[in-house]
């Protein structure tokens, strides 16, 4: 039996959403093992003088846990 375990993390990136939610997947990966997947809660942008600076994100990522 396994039993999984769900963690919000924010991500962000300057060139647009998905690239938001590859770093922040790279990055949780680096920590935590056995990522299973993501659901993608919230996105958002930065706006500077009309344009967009930068793209967040927020996700839940699920991980199984060690025996």
């Amino acid at each position: 039996m396994s039993i999984a375990r769900t963690t919000e993390i924010s991500a962000s990136s300057s060139k647009g959403f998905e690239d938001a939610v590859q770093k922040g997947i790279k990055r949780f990966s680096k920590t935590i093992k056995h990522v299973e997947g993501a659901w993608v809660k919230e996105q958002k942008v930065v706006v500077k003088d009309g344009d967009v600076t930068e793209y967040r994100v927020t996700m839940k990522v699920t991980f199984v846990l060690e025996d």
